[in-house]
């Protein structure tokens, strides 16, 4: 890419786009207090030193998952990339993705992000698709283990009757969905990069000449070629480094996974955690596919009505106080990826495109 392509998709960065999402997750917010949450129930939400000391807690873990990801892309690139910034790419990145769709992803800007911190295009090419192969490898191995140790029957059904069979059974068809494109997007890139490059691009482009894709075909041929270079960077690593590499992704997710956990036992009595965190996993799989920013309205109701029977409160009340802890959840994994990434953006693009363009002149 050149560097006004680079330019014209960092461009679309714009902080104002922050609204829409903030947007859509206030309507939500309101939506709940006014139709789901009876205010007289948030009562039962005692806030005590015990409960702040469990909520920094959240917080921690959610550090500890940018921490992992700071790990790991550092071993991605040979500690070619400072702490700072690693951190910088990392925050950019969430950014990206909690203003953009999860179906459309932050990967092309990612390259970007990676690359003007000084990596070569070919090399953040490969970094940022071994750190998605990763990501979505842990939701493929994970997935069967917890279905094998909880069960599908207690993963997929509540005690809560609030929560409706309609909507149980719609969570297990969306999460057998969102797990099937996972699979396919790991075997697809795992081929790619460790086994037959050239076989995959061939078939990506054979794929898009079809009518109903072909106006993607561009896009399909640079993700084809992305794929080559990218085999040709990561064949060369030893085996050690790949488990480095997934061990901080495995901290990573994994401590994402522990939030709603530490903000259930800041107010009440968890009996079951490794339920929850199972649950969380699949509450995440589940955004993979949901259509708006981040997730946002969509994340906070399900998660609200999967977790309500973890409450241990009166069932009439259990289902307000899930979707309030769906919303103190939202502010700790979602929102200061907002903040931080619209206040680290106009700076950035202002270092690494403005000034060198105006230098140039």
């Amino acid at each position: 890419m050149t560097n006004d392509s680079h330019y014209d998709l960092v461009r679309r960065l714009k902080p104002a786009r922050i609204i829409i999402p903030v947007i859509i997750g206030l309507a939500v917010v309101a939506w709940f207090i006014l139709k789901e949450i009876k205010v007289d129930v948030l009562s039962k939400l005692h806030f005590t030193w015990n409960s702040v000391f469990w909520l920094f807690i959240a917080w921690c873990c959610m550090l500890g998952r940018d921490l992992g990801y700071m790990i790991r892309i550092r071993i991605l690139t040979e500690k070619d990339l400072t702490w700072i910034q690693a951190f910088r790419v990392i925050m950019l990145w969430e950014f990206t993705s909690a203003i953009t769709p999860s179906t459309v992803g932050g990967t092309a800007v990612a390259v970007v992000f990676v690359h003007k911190e000084g990596i070569s295009v070919g090399r953040s090419t490969a970094v940022v698709l071994a750190t998605s192969f990763l990501d979505e490898l842990y939701f493929v191995i994970m997935f069967p283990l917890i279905l094998l140790i909880v069960g599908g029957k207690i993963l997929f059904t509540t005690s809560l009757q609030g929560t409706g069979i309609a909507f149980l059974n719609n969570l297990i068809i969306v999460a057998i969905i969102g797990y099937l494109i996972i699979l396919a997007w790991v075997m697809l890139v795992g081929y790619g990069l460790f086994i037959n490059p050239d076989k995959i691009r061939q078939t990506i482009i054979y794929f898009f000449r079809l009518p109903f894709l072909r106006r993607w075909k561009e896009s399909a041929v640079k993700a084809g070629n992305d794929i080559v270079d990218s085999s040709h960077e990561l064949k060369k690593q030893p085996f050690s480094f790949w488990v480095k590499a997934f061990t901080a992704t495995f901290l990573s997710w994994t401590s994402r996974y522990w939030v709603v956990n530490a903000i259930l036992v800041a107010f009440f009595a968890v009996s079951d955690h490794f339920l929850i965190f199972a649950r969380q996993l699949v509450t995440w799989i589940i955004m993979i596919i949901l259509p708006t920013p981040g997730g946002s309205g969509f994340a906070e109701l399900i998660l609200g009505r999967y977790i309500s029977d973890a409450i241990p409160a009166d069932p009439a009340y259990a289902l307000s106080i899930a979707l309030a802890v769906a919303i103190i959840w939202r502010i700790i994994t979602y929102y200061p990826y907002l903040i931080i990434g619209a206040s680290i953006v106009p700076g950035w693009i202002q270092r690494k495109f403005v000034k060198p363009l105006t230098k140039k002149k």
